[in-house]
């Protein structure tokens, strides 16, 4: 199960370079449920995702469903990257620490989204995502904005199609 809660960026941490990153292209080969394919650093993988079976809750803060990953090996990445629909989304990912032994995974994306800063913050539980902190440098949470998704970004023709004020 995944459990995550997101956020534009108000403001970059300082020295982010100094962090570890991950260079991120993915892609989607099904919407509903979710059926993606990303290729981080050297690692392939294939990835479900799906909300069957997760009751809708008025109260919900994070972004929860269920999630499978598999790892791929290159040549079935590349064949199957051939069959992705819209758009390849390409972002470097940094693993910023912060309280609570969690990682605020801030995403900087590159071609028809560059420009664009998300962080993202995964939890083990619903009532610590309800509960959690939000550092200074976190801008408005778009949890459950839909126009977030990567999903729905990789269908984005260009930043501006989202309407929004960039750091």
């Amino acid at each position: 199960m995944e459990i995550e809660r997101k956020f534009l960026v108000k403001t970059l941490p300082e020295k982010l370079e100094q962090y570890e990153k991950k260079e991120i292209e993915q892609g989607y080969l099904c919407t509903n449920p979710t059926v993606r394919i990303r290729k981080c650093n050297e690692e392939y993988i294939l990835t479900y995702k799906s909300r069957f079976g997760i009751p809708e809750s008025l109260e919900r803060t994070a972004k929860v469903c269920n999630e499978v990953e598999v790892p791929l090996n290159e040549e079935g990445y590349w064949h199957l990257k051939a069959k992705v629909d819209d758009h390849m989304v390409y972002k470097t990912r940094y693993l910023v620490p912060i309280a609570d032994e969690l990682k605020a995974e801030v995403d900087v994306f590159h071609g028809n989204l560059d420009g664009l800063l998300l962080v993202e913050v995964e939890f083990k539980e619903e009532e610590a995502a309800n509960q959690f902190s939000i550092p200074s440098w976190f801008g408005e949470d778009v949890s459950l904005d839909k126009r977030f998704t990567n999903v729905y970004l990789s269908k984005v023709e260009n930043i501006l199609l989202l309407n929004l004020t960039l750091v």
